[in-house]
Order: structure tokens, then sequence, then C-alpha cells
């Protein structure tokens, strides 16, 4: 799973963000690469655990469009 994306300004403060991406890291659903390159560059990628958590995630899509919409 490879997408690229960026969150508008207003959406959530940079302080939030890093500190759920941290939480997300240490808990195992996404991996941290930072590029030592000016200006800094950090990608997030999912783990093999988030990756298998990803087919739930569609099915609870799926069932809410079907149920809630």
């Amino acid at each position: 799973l490879s997408s690229s994306f960026s969150i508008p300004s207003n959406a959530i403060t940079k302080s939030t963000l890093t500190k759920q991406l941290r939480e997300l890291e240490n808990d195992g659903w996404i991996n941290r690469q930072i590029y030592q390159e000016i200006p800094p560059r950090v990608e997030y990628t999912l783990t093999e655990l988030a990756e298998s958590f990803v087919p739930i995630l569609e099915q609870m899509k799926e069932w809410s469009e079907t149920h809630l919409c």
C-alpha cells in the first residue's frame, strides 16, 4: 500500500500530528524513514500489522455504506 498525501494546515496542529504518528509508530502500525536532506523529509509506511488490518477496514467501510448511508 503506497500513497502520498498532505494534510490541510488547519486540519490538525503539527504537535498533535507528531504525537499521533509517534503513538502509531510505538504501537507497531507505521514505520518512519528519516531522510537527511535539506529541507528534512520523513516518510511513513504501514507495517505488516497495519497491512493485515486493511481488509478489515475495507469490510467495515462496505458495511457502513450499506447500513448507515
